[in-house]
């Protein structure tokens, strides 16, 4: 059995505060081993389970926060910035299944803790042929375009809700409940950490009723931007429109193509938003 392992940060146990989630901020060297300890939970697990190989991509900013010393040393671990699969990359259709560690509810969720899509503010909301979608339909989509189903998602509660509102019957774990976009109720790590291991090892023993997510192609891919600026700027990019003053849309037959053109948006509207994405 091989297995995939997506790691973001703002669904990782112990963490409620943006500082913990950013290179030089307050806490954030603790977030990082807070990060490596829920995704060495899920990944012995997969080990335990049967698992041969176990390939991990650190999925949140920069991709530089998992701990590369302190990770489970029987596994592939994949880190770095401008992956071009960003949240995906290292998964092909050799994977018996995948596991979404530490994600979050998409943008302007109610009790979603750090909730957001994709960006901090720049994307105001993200659209995958025509139906609302946060990072786990997303990335759910992609592993279904290969082939391979969605295990396992971890995260706060709003981001469990969200993955059975869009995967169904899937195994989900919440590791804290919201009080708000910035606070939670938690389980303490190693507590919340034990309960990633039992939800890994249960969804790894049912895999045999697990289902790719398939979205239909042609996929398109709209984005409403917090700015007409960033609109502007991404729609420059070749097979790129305009769909409104803040709207930009793509379609495609292939869905790489879709995470990878996001990865380049979101490169461009990093820049011009650092610029003037006040003026809106």
């Amino acid at each position: 059995m091989k297995v995939f392992v997506s790691v973001d940060m703002e669904g990782i146990s112990g963490l409620t505060d943006p500082e913990e989630m950013r290179a030089g901020g307050r806490g954030y060297e603790r977030g990082c081993e807070l990060m490596t300890g829920d995704a060495n939970a899920a990944i012995r697990a997969a080990f335990d389970a049967g698992a041969t190989e176990v390939v991990v991509t650190d999925s949140h900013s920069s991709g530089k926060n998992l701990r590369a010393d302190l990770i489970d040393e029987r596994c592939t671990l994949i880190r770095g910035p401008y992956k071009p699969m960003r949240m995906g990359e290292g998964l092909d259709p050799s994977f018996d299944a995948a596991l979404y560690v530490g994600y979050h509810a998409r943008a302007g969720t109610p009790g979603g803790v750090l909730n957001h899509t994709w960006m901090g503010s720049e994307i105001r909301d993200l659209y995958l042929n025509g139906e609302i979608a946060g990072e786990i339909r997303l990335m759910a989509a992609y592993a279904g375009s290969l082939g391979v189903p969605v295990a396992l998602v971890a995260g706060d509660d709003a981001a469990c809700a969200e993955a059975r509102e869009v995967l169904g019957d899937v195994t989900t774990v919440a590791v804290k409940k919201g009080c708000g976009r910035y606070a939670a109720e938690l389980i303490p790590p190693a507590r919340a950490q034990q309960l990633v291991y039992d939800a890994t090892g249960r969804a790894l023993a049912g895999l045999d009723r697990a289902r790719p997510y398939t979205v239909p192609a042609p996929y398109t891919l709209g984005v409403d931007w917090a700015s007409t600026s960033i609109a502007h700027a991404c729609s420059i990019v070749p097979g790129v429109k305009l769909a409104g003053p803040r709207m930009t849309e793509f379609t495609t037959d292939d869905y790489e193509q879709i995470v990878g053109l996001l990865g380049v948006w979101s490169t461009i509207a990093g820049e011009v938003g650092c610029t003037g994405l006040h003026y809106g």
